[in-house]
């Protein structure tokens, strides 16, 4: 149990670092594209690339990162209003379906990967292989899929709260303990 713990705080890490560095990278590339382009009339043909390259890695490495802090987009109008058992079994249960729909969308994320590997196609600012840049899409969905697994397995082990992400009890669960303490105070 310690590795998974151990490899855990290294994805987490690793995910941190990389979605911190690919916002700043997009902030640096159209600010600095915008820039040049008032400053000098000059665009560098990059910059939309890599900007594009970033944009893909936060979105797909951050359903992972989403779904472990609970920050993930939710319809919680029904949910919020609804008592504790009916939301502690949606909350397995919805995780549970959106890994499933996570590892099929690896799977075929996974086939075009390979296909554009296949093609040769190489991107046209960068010149550099075009399956760089989709790569992060399956690591990003099975990296998500696992994390909706782990949300729904905390929510089966732990019969005391709902949580909406491994690190993240539900927000509900929250105002009625501290109204609770309140009232015991």
């Amino acid at each position: 149990m310690k590795l998974f713990k151990l490899i855990d705080k290294a994805i987490l890490k690793l995910e941190e670092f990389i979605l911190s560095y690919a916002v700043i990278i997009i902030a640096l590339m159209v600010v600095g594209k915008a820039l040049s382009r008032a400053l000098f009339n000059y665009s560098p043909p990059f910059a939309d690339e890599v900007s594009q390259i970033c944009i893909v890695v936060a979105t797909f490495l951050g359903i992972s990162f989403a779904a472990r802090k609970g920050r993930h987009i939710s319809m919680s109008a029904f949910y919020d209003l609804a008592p504790f058992k009916v939301r502690k079994i949606l909350a397995i249960f919805i995780p549970v379906v959106t890994a499933i729909f996570l590892f099929i969308l690896t799977y075929y994320s996974s086939l075009y990967v390979l296909d554009v590997y296949n093609s040769g196609r190489v991107t046209p600012a960068l010149e550099m292989p075009a399956y760089y840049l989709y790569i992060f899409i399956p690591i990003g969905f099975l990296l998500g899929g696992i994390q909706f697994l782990r949300n729904a397995w905390i929510n089966i082990k732990d019969r005391e709260y709902v949580y909406l992400g491994t690190d993240a009890k539900d927000y509900n669960d929250e105002e009625k303990r501290d109204v609770n303490e309140e009232i015991h105070l």
